[in-house]
């Protein structure tokens, strides 16, 4: 099926419009493979047909779901698994010893998608329970997609899914197998709550937040609404923080909010300065 360069412009503004999000040159080829599914359950022969049904504006569940097949929602338990490394060695001992008055910790995951991330964290933590015992664990996880937000609810995930980032030991204590995949059992499910939310808006409740994951999230947004997005997470997290960011993510040039953390590679610490003025380097 053949997409037009006016195609694509229409498609790519609608998911901007909708979400921030650039659809870019690069990423256009996914066009014909993220919308076929959906044209042959709407009976939509071509995608100038589609076109000229979104442009009417007479069916808004269609640019709903059109917005909601756009959109990457690549995720998979522990993925990449060096951040959730650095999490367990630098991040969580740290913030342990700054919280072991209040025994409190609130982690946000920030782009949730179907829920992977924010699992992954209540796991992590669930394996250490002496570490923790006692503590009070809150864990949201954020997504501009209502799909991907109900599907991590509901924490059903298939052979693939699941094979994908955990291990035999982890699958069995965590998962129950159906006869259409894994189900997380309820202790797990209890760890995390989700709700739809996109970056560009205030930040969910329950703040300010010791962790912040926002990961392969910001590349999908352009300069000025990337500045939106780390100016949102500012505001959310705690003094002390922690940021983590995507591998091919940075705050360097873009925003004055976060630095780098001296002491752990890829992890960055509120700045404590707006946007615009200089950041006060650490230890100093």
């Amino acid at each position: 099926m053949q997409v037009s360069d006016s195609t694509s412009r229409i498609l790519a503004g609608l998911l901007e419009a909708r979400t921030g999000q650039q659809l870019t040159l690069s990423r256009r080829w996914r066009i014909e493979t993220a919308l076929s599914a959906l044209l042959r359950e709407r009976h939509i022969a071509t995608m100038d047909e589609l076109i000229t049904i979104l442009v009417a504006n007479k069916d808004t569940n269609l640019s709903d779901q059109v917005v909601e097949a756009l959109l990457n929602n690549e995720t998979y338990f522990f993925r990449d698994r060096t951040p959730f490394d650095m999490l367990e060695q630098e991040v969580l001992p740290r913030l342990h010893a700054a919280r072991k008055d209040q025994r409190r910790l609130r982690v946000w995951s920030a782009g949730c998608s179907s829920g992977q991330e924010a699992y992954s964290i209540a796991m992590l933590l669930a394996e250490n329970p002496a570490k923790w015992d006692g503590w009070t664990v809150d864990i949201i996880g954020t997504d501009v997609s209502q799909a991907v937000v109900e599907r991590a609810r509901k924490a059903h995930y298939s052979q693939f899914e699941v094979q994908r980032g955990l291990g035999i030991q982890q699958t069995i204590r965590w998962f129950r197998e159906n006869e259409n995949g894994w189900q997380a059992n309820e202790a797990l499910k209890r760890k995390v709550r989700f709700e739809q939310r996109n970056l560009l808006e205030p930040a969910p409740s329950g703040g300010p937040f010791d962790i912040v994951l926002c990961r392969n999230v910001l590349l999908y947004l352009n300069n000025e609404r990337r500045r939106i997005a780390f100016d949102r997470i500012a505001e959310a997290i705690a003094e002390d923080g922690a940021l983590l960011l995507g591998a091919g993510e940075t705050v360097i040039g873009q925003t004055t909010r976060f630095e780098a953390d001296p002491t752990a590679r890829g992890i960055y610490r509120p700045s404590g300065v707006a946007e615009g003025q200089q950041p006060v380097r650490f230890g100093t």
